[in-house]
């Protein structure tokens, strides 16, 4: 599917503020507590999404993550990740986010779960997540990807970047990796 490009973003909201689900160990709903408390170490398992999309040449979506990022920040990621609202459809989260981040649109399905958990070094945060992996494909670029949430996009080729991945992991964000790898053996 070709993206579509979309206008959805509310740049006062403060993401950190918004309710994350937390789950068990079986990806189960176990409470609700706000993102900063999740990500707040020694953090909180919570459910989660990563999207990536696909060119029509196999290539990856990826972006940089914007400077002012609370995780990881200036590090190569999966086109776009972020939280369902407690009880909201991950399909339709992922929709919003990619609106939100990258301003385009693009039919998606969910093709595994990735559970990790990181800590952030620079930032002293805590990523475990019960991780929704979604793809779709894409055609094209987004021509004005919010500066808040995105630095930088460009295409790779999947082989290559794991090849990246290994020989220069402070580049990118630690699920990416698994990310890549439940989303090929998903489609």
């Amino acid at each position: 599917m070709t993206g579509t490009h979309t206008t959805s973003t509310d740049s006062t909201v403060d993401r950190e503020s918004l309710p994350v689900e937390l789950v068990d160990e079986q990806g189960r709903p176990a409470g609700i507590c706000p993102v900063s408390d999740a990500h707040t170490a020694p953090g909180r398992l919570h459910r989660a999404f990563s999207v990536l999309l696909f060119g029509p040449d196999g290539r990856v979506l990826l972006q940089q993550r914007a400077a002012v990022k609370t995780r990881f920040p200036l590090r190569w990621s999966n086109t776009c990740c972020g939280h369902p609202k407690p009880g909201q459809s991950l399909a339709e989260a992922a929709a919003v986010r990619l609106g939100e981040e990258l301003r385009i649109g693009a039919e998606l399905r969910e093709v595994g779960v990735y559970r990790y958990r990181a800590d952030d070094p620079a930032t002293g945060r805590v990523e475990d997540e019960w991780d929704h992996v979604l793809i779709g494909e894409f055609t094209g670029v987004p021509g004005h990807p919010d500066p808040a949430e995105v630095a930088a996009l460009r295409w790779a080729d999947p082989d290559r970047l794991d090849s990246d991945i290994d020989s220069a992991p402070a580049d990118f964000t630690p699920w990416l990796h698994g990310v890549l790898a439940t989303a090929r053996a998903g489609r």
